[in-house]
């Protein structure tokens, strides 16, 4: 079940009558939502503009490029854009959303109501989100992995040719995932039957089983896209491609992180250089920072590579409009950065290394993960503690539970909200919330405890193959079953 601001409700089980319809919960009915997949090729352009306008709400598309990239996928001018790679971005500002597109890559899902449609349901106050949640009932988000090598155990992963994927033949096919529990794969997010997707920047529909093995036999670590089996059903149902766009990621090693500095009396304590890479291409590399200057306690570190001021992409700039825009802002700055490795981490994956970007400075992140010492005498080694701040989307999860039963557990995480920041991953068994446990409490009993801590929330949990496989001679705990129900935590 969708919860959004209380005007409208969807159960997926019940479908809805007329697909180009969605009815809400006053009788009024508007348009369905429409998804547009643009492709492109490198240095090519989409082929249309988006814009805020002082008198229509919203992301409106504008000036769609007639035979052009957009008009294709079935663009129109006047769309309201309501997701982005299956990302709600209808309150989202108008430069992270352009920003959203800028990192996607030469593949992009564009889920846009028009102009008409968006009007009256703006008009009579119903839940966009609600109808875009209603649109992608059941599309639940890949997962971007990465696996680190075991050098005794190896990757604790193999792949099974599906039924019309013969390897015999090398009939290029469908993959499942198979996994050694405990194993390099497990503790990296994969998921025993899920669907692979992707590796290493390959889309393994393009591959055969042979190849398929060929790669993961030269491969040291790997990174792959995975989705469970529904997920796929669904993806595959609406003719949504799944991307790595779309993914929470998992375990990966390299992140690029937004550092938020303030001005100091000498100013914000570092140095920029201009200097090429192994790539050959040229980048602005930070240098000689500051000891106990802004730059250092912002957790900015020497040698870091610089990918945005102030949110603009430095990649374009020429390194003096850079140095001016840095001179330029006044007491605060906001700088993207990110090791050499981890862009050479992207950059043979094929993706941007602002897609997964941590927006917090080291001493303000919301990741407290330790191990509960009264957990690990009950068989939960496992357990992580995760402190959670409200941010601009809330909480950033999907609290889910078994119909009537007790129990609750992760079913969603938002990318790039502030449960995925504070390690929250799908799947989790919740045990405790704010300190009380809940493994016997209806999920219902487990919102009031969260609603208690306002603005804050801890969150006791353990992965759910550990909970159970712990559990599993102890009648008296109650495992949650992931069936229907489902609360969005606001």
């Amino acid at each position: 079940m969708y919860i959004g601001n209380g005007k409208y409700t969807f159960n997926p089980k019940e479908g809805i009558i007329n697909p180009g319809m969605v009815i809400m919960e006053d009788g009024v009915e508007t348009s369905s939502p429409r998804l547009c997949v643009l492709r492109r090729e490198e240095k090519e352009t989409y082929g249309f503009n988006l814009q805020l306008e002082k008198h229509n709400r919203g992301h409106v598309i504008r000036n769609v490029e007639s035979g052009g990239i957009a008009q294709r996928s079935g663009l129109q001018d006047g769309d309201r854009l309501l997701e982005v790679n299956n990302g709600y971005v209808d309150d989202v500002s108008h430069s992270e959303v352009a920003r959203k597109i800028r990192v996607s890559g030469n593949q992009l899902c564009l889920l846009v109501l028009e102009e008409k449609a968006h009007k009256q349901a703006v008009s009579q106050g119903q839940d966009l989100r609600g109808v875009a949640g209603a649109w992608r009932a059941g599309c639940m988000a890949p997962r971007l992995c990465h696996i680190s090598r075991d050098p005794v155990s190896g990757l604790g992963v193999n792949f099974t040719a599906l039924e019309g994927s013969n390897s015999i033949v090398g009939e290029k096919g469908r993959f499942s995932v198979n996994l050694v529990s405990g194993g390099a794969a497990d503790k990296a997010g994969v998921r025993k039957g899920d669907r692979l997707v992707w590796m290493d920047g390959a889309m393994v529909s393009d591959l055969t089983h042979s190849a398929l093995s060929r790669m993961m036999k030269k491969c040291g670590d790997i990174t792959i896209l995975v989705i469970d089996s529904e997920g796929e059903k669904k993806y595959t149902q609406k003719k949504i491609p799944i991307l790595p766009s779309m993914a929470v990621p998992r375990n990966l090693p390299h992140r690029a992180r937004t550092l938020h500095l303030e001005r100091g009396p000498d100013g914000f304590g570092f140095l920029l250089h201009l200097e090429m890479i192994a790539s050959g291409r040229t980048y602005h590399v930070v240098r000689g920072v500051d000891s106990g200057g802004p730059a250092e306690k912002a957790g900015m570190k020497n040698g870091e590579l610089l990918l945005e001021v102030n949110g603009e992409s430095a990649e374009k700039l020429q390194h003096q409009e850079v140095v001016d825009r840095v001179r330029t802002s006044r007491k605060q700055m906001s700088l993207t950065a990110i090791t050499y490795r981890g862009l050479d981490f992207y950059s043979k994956l094929g993706l941007s290394p602002l897609l997964f970007c941590e927006d917090a400075p080291e001493d303000e992140k919301e990741i407290r993960v330790k191990v509960s010492k009264e957990m690990e005498t009950d068989g939960l080694r496992n357990a992580r503690l995760c402190s959670l701040r409200k941010g601009p989307t809330g909480f950033g999860f999907d609290l889910g539970s078994s119909p009537g039963g007790s129990g609750t557990f992760i079913r969603k995480v938002v990318s790039g909200g502030s449960a995925e920041t504070a390690g929250l991953a799908e799947g989790d068994v919740v045990i405790e919330v704010n300190g009380q446990n809940v493994e016997r409490k209806r999920l219902e009993d487990a919102l009031v405890l969260m609603k208690e801590g306002g603005a804050f929330l801890s969150l006791l949990v353990v992965n759910e193959m550990n909970y159970r496989n712990k559990r599993s001679d102890s009648p008296s705990r109650n495992i949650p079953e992931k069936e229907d129900d489902e609360l969005t935590i606001l």
